[in-house]
This record gives C-alpha cells, sequence and structure tokens, in this order.
C-alpha cells in the first residue's frame, strides 16, 4: 500500500491531566501515516487524483488546537479518526509524542493504527 507521510508537525495544545497542563498549552508532534493508493495522481500528475494532505493537515491543526484532551492516547484517536473520514485513506497510522512529559526523557509517545 502507498503512503503519504506527514512528519513531525507541531501543535500547541491543551493537554494533559495536571492543573497546570489544563491552562497553559504544551506542544504535542505528530507523525502520520496514511495509507491510499496513490497509483492515478502517479500518472496524471494531478491533485484531484490524490490525497491533498495541505487540507488534511489545516483540518488537524484546527481539531487539536480547539481540543483539551487529557490523554495523547485520545488525540492519536482523533486524528486517526480525521484522517479515515478522508476520500482514498485505507488505514491511518498516528503518533503523538508529548516532549518534556517525563523526567530524564525526552518524549513519551503513543502510536495508533487504524484500518477503515
Amino acid at each position: 500500500m502507498d503512503k503519504i507521510i506527514i512528519r513531525d508537525l507541531k501543535i500547541p495544545a491543551i493537554i494533559g491531566t495536571y492543573g497546570w497542563e489544563r491552562k497553559k498549552k504544551q506542544n504535542i508532534i505528530l507523525n502520520i501515516e496514511i495509507s491510499c493508493d496513490l497509483r492515478k495522481a502517479g500518472r496524471s500528475d494531478n491533485l484531484e487524483d490524490t490525497i491533498n494532505y495541505k487540507t488534511l493537515k489545516k483540518q488537524i491543526i484546527d481539531h487539536i488546537r480547539k481540543s483539551k484532551y487529557f490523554l495523547i492516547e485520545k488525540a492519536a484517536g482523533a486524528v486517526a479518526e480525521l484522517c479515515l473520514a478522508t476520500k482514498g485513506v485505507k488505514k491511518a497510522k498516528v503518533t503523538v509524542d508529548k516532549p518534556g512529559a517525563l523526567r530524564y526523557a525526552r518524549s513519551v509517545a503513543v502510536e495508533i493504527e487504524r484500518p477503515v
């Protein structure tokens, strides 16, 4: 299966369970793999024959900025659902990193994979 990959999408968000996390935005980092068939776009070189990843990126950013999730698991699931709602997407793999969540670790992450 072909893939479109969005790497290291940094979005400020209210996310976390501690009181200070509910008041101050912190960056989360998303990596997204969208499985789809890219043969038609590869032949035609036409944007209409592929998934418009710029439009999808804007939807993801808008959604995460407005959200106030407690868990990165919930954020990952919501992003996967947005991807799967896009015509032509067969599967979405989403990794959400939360930098600085654990002392002595660069980040903590969850990765989920969802089929249509």
